[in-house]
């Protein structure tokens, strides 16, 4: 079987493992389902993830109280509805509708087809489009129209609208190689997203996983390459630690910084962490080629090859460069940055996800690995004290550079995926997508709006297509009928309207396939050492009976494989039937008929007795073996998909239900906290030098906690630093008071000046988002300096630490 021309009686001999089987088509239909349900799974995750970020938007709101609890809680209600109608919804379909619908559905079905195995319409399409537009239409449309690349036959022709897609914008859009770098061309955007987010993720995740994870289990790690930042945070500790406030001048430049013997020393250890760390991530990607998807490699080499055919003066390492940008920086880069973004890392929601220390690390070996991807080194400045890490830049640039060589370094996609000019025709099942009917609609008005652009030749295809669909799109109702939701989802079962009304060229490839299938038929019922012979042949009764129940079996499979999936049928033209149900003598001179007319266009050589047509044949029962354990690893890695899936469904599920008792928690505790207050607050009282003091007993509580200070005795503890126009022997006649609010986390701070008084609210967020940016000092009421540490130390002391 595995001769360069394997002799008849061998191919004879496993010639039936062509057949279809029961099992090959309840595999086929159990695929297709499959991949159904797993686009519908990732189109709900992704709403269950859109809602879940705009619910953590709305309680980051409401902490810094920039709105109000009922708002979250009104958009929690809604979410929980909207995430009821996405689960119970139900795809109507067309085929309840009347005929005229049913012959739309059709229209329907021919058009998405020819915009799949034809990339150069949605290529064009998205290239016109705005941008705005092009993005959502990307996400919305283009995954779903390629089933998210969930088998072979949809990655390649995805993969073929992404390669087509970057050659226009290169060849159209770019006039400098940078403008690729400086810019974000949509084709190389709709490349990253696509294998970082789906096919690619996986890759990622186990890539990098491991390393991420030993990297933020270090607790010993602490990167900070920024002289001022180490300083400030080194000043801040010190003046949070003791409560008093520091010498030491807050804003200072690199060089100032510097001069300190403790940041020197922190500095230090910063780089050769940093260093240390960057060689660990670098030595793992190169080492890693392997799990780099395909498609990110073939897309490379077509950005090589592209380059090099609109830029033929740049040298290598220029477009290296480039390609460099495209693999490292868009596709690499950001998931080590920002792991818990990507799904690289598992993250538990309940203990806040990465600390700021955490993410630093990140962020600093990304930056350093981002500038040896496009070798950019340290100058002066602000960061001379990173020159020395110059060589390690320059050193690890040429591995880089050998690494983005070798990535390019990939066969044609109809090589890695087995694809040729007979594929379409040797489908068992008919291909099929899933997609709303607010999308389908869409798709069909962009197309009308935009078709002298994408097809400017009158005579194109895709004319003749829109043109069965009419002059305009149809409304949701005119589609689905009234009481459908614009999201719902229809099945489209794709085919070409020119089944077998092709050209020339194609009828020849038709009649090949037809010829092997009728020859195979003959070579199992009618014995001979070579093809001429077997064709040559008498046939007995006995020969034309065994033909006839093979047939007949055949055919109860078939049967049996359509009541289970009508598409099945679909898939199998009438003439081919039709073809093999002819008698045995009957076929013999058809394939005579047929072989003459091959061998004379020069499709199939007469040599040896049509021997090529036994290589054809033998090449087809090895790939069918290995496309049957293809499926069947296939169905391995649906069904594992799936489990991925539910498991990110179920993330998502816990996120929103942390959510909400969240905003339980918060309803409770200001309600009990408002009770409390009710009952039990008091007024803290100082003079101008002396501590609190608690009120007598019977006199009525106000409502809230005060505390009172004059601006001396804040000057002296250095939290008031200067007030504008009031010299500090005046600071005694300037009286401030912080009251508590209904909000735990808000103060009114109040300060008056013989009858003239100003209030303004501290909120103590914003105040430690201050600390964490490193602002030393802020400015009240427009005149008065404060010391942010202190007045946090203060705000602590007084009114959250309990003794």
């Amino acid at each position: 079987m595995f001769a360069e021309y394997p002799p008849l009686n061998v191919v004879r001999k496993f010639a039936h493992l062509l057949d279809q089987s029961d099992t090959d088509y309840a595999e086929e239909i159990e695929v297709q389902k499959q991949r159904q349900e797993i686009v519908a799974a990732i189109r709900h995750n992704q709403q269950l993830e859109k809602d879940a970020s705009n619910m953590d938007i709305k309680i980051g709101l409401l902490v810094k109280n920039r709105i109000t609890l009922e708002e979250v809680v009104t958009h929690e209600g809604k979410m929980s509805k909207k995430e009821q109608g996405l689960a119970c919804a139900v795809s109507a379909g067309l085929d309840s509708l009347n005929k005229e619908s049913h012959e739309r559905r059709k229209a329907y079905e021919h058009l998405f087809y020819q915009l799949q195995v034809e990339p150069q319409y949605l290529a064009r399409l998205i290239l016109e489009m705005p941008q705005q537009q092009s993005t959502k239409f990307i996400e919305s449309v283009i995954l779903t129209l390629y089933n998210y690349a969930s088998n072979p036959r949809d990655e390649y022709l995805l993969l073929k609208l992404f390669s087509t897609s970057l050659r226009q914008e290169i060849m159209q859009s770019i006039e400098n190689m940078t403008d690729i770098v400086t810019g974000t061309p949509l084709a190389i955007k709709m490349v990253v997203d696509f294998h970082r987010n789906a096919r690619g993720h996986s890759y990622l995740r186990d890539m990098l996983n491991p390393l991420i994870t030993s990297l933020l289990e270090d607790t010993s790690v602490k990167i900070n390459t920024n002289p001022t930042e180490v300083y400030k945070n080194w000043v801040n500790q010190q003046e949070t630690d003791s409560g008093v406030p520091s010498q030491l001048p807050y804003d200072v430049t690199n060089e100032e910084a510097l001069k300190h013997k403790e940041i020197q020393e922190l500095m230090e250890e910063s780089i050769q962490q940093l260093r240390s760390w960057s060689d660990k991530f670098l030595s793992l990607i190169l080492s890693s080629l392997d799990h780099i998807p395909y498609g990110m490699r073939y897309i490379s080499r077509v950005m090589l090859q592209s380059l090099t055919q609109k830029f033929p003066e740049a040298s290598e390492k220029d477009i290296l460069k480039i390609v460099g940008n495209l693999l490292y920086y868009r596709y690499i880069n950001s998931t080590i940055a920002a792991p818990d973004a990507y799904d690289i890392i598992d993250i538990d929601i309940e203990k806040g996800g990465l600390t700021p220390d955490q993410r630093r690390n990140l962020g600093s070996i990304a930056k350093i690995l981002q500038f040896a991807a496009s070798n950019k080194g340290f100058g002066g400045g602000d960061s001379q004290h990173l020159a020395c890490l110059n060589s390690y830049i320059k050193g690890s640039h040429e591995k880089f550079k050998q690494y983005f060589r070798k990535a390019c370094d990939v066969p044609d996609p109809e090589v890695h995926f087995n694809i040729n000019q007979y594929t379409e025709a040797a489908l068992v099942v008919k291909p099929r997508i899933s997609i709303s009917a607010d999308d389908l609609i869409n798709t069909h008005a962009k197309l009308l709006e935009y078709r002298a652009k994408i097809a400017p030749d009158s005579l194109d295809a895709i004319h003749e297509l829109l043109e069965d669909l009419g002059s305009a799109a149809p409304t949701v109702e005119e589609l689905m009928g009234s009481g459908v939701n614009k999201e719902d989802e229809i099945c489209l079962i794709l085919s070409s309207k020119h089944e077998g009304v092709e050209d020339a060229k194609s009828d020849l490839a038709s009649l090949l396939i037809s010829t092997k299938q009728l020859t195979i038929d003959i070579i199992r019922c009618q014995p001979g050492e070579n093809l001429t012979e077997v064709l040559d042949r008498e046939t007995s009764e006995d020969q034309e009976l065994q033909h006839r129940s093979m047939i007949s079996l055949q055919e109860q499979v078939d049967a049996r494989a359509v009541d289970k999936d009508a598409a099945v049928s679909r898939a199998k033209s009438v003439k081919e039937k039709s073809e093999r149900k002819m008698p045995l003598k009957d076929k013999k001179v058809k394939v005579k008929e047929d072989l003459s007319k091959l061998s004379g266009a020069g499709f199939i050589s007469s040599d040896s007795h049509y021997q090529a047509m036994m290589k054809l044949i033998a090449q087809d029962i090895r790939n069918q073996r290995r496309y049957r354990a293809a499926r069947r690893q296939d169905l391995q890695k649906l069904a594992d998909t799936k489990a991925n899936l539910q498991k990110k469904k179920l993330f998502f599920e816990s996120q929103i239900e942390y959510y909400n008792t969240y905003v339980k928690a918060c309803m409770a505790n200001m309600l009990a906290a408002g009770k409390r207050r009710s009952r039990s607050s008091y007024v803290s009282t100082s003079s101008p030098i002396e501590e609190d003091q608690k009120p007598k007993k019977g006199k009525k509580e106000p409502k809230h906690q005060t505390i009172k200070y004059t601006a001396a005795k804040l000057h002296e503890r250095g939290i008031v630093l200067e007030i504008d126009g009031i010299s500090p022997n005046q600071y005694k006649n300037v009286q401030f008071e912080i009251s508590t609010t209904v909000d735990p986390a808000v103060f009114q701070c109040t300060a008056k000046v013989l009858t003239v008084s100003e209030t303004h609210t501290l909120k103590l967020q914003e105040l430690l988002q201050l600390q964490y940016e490193g602002v030393a000092v802020m400015t009240l009421f427009d005149r008065a300096k404060i010391n942010v540490n202190l007045l946090i130390h203060l705000l602590n002391k007084k009114f959250y630490i309990t003794k």
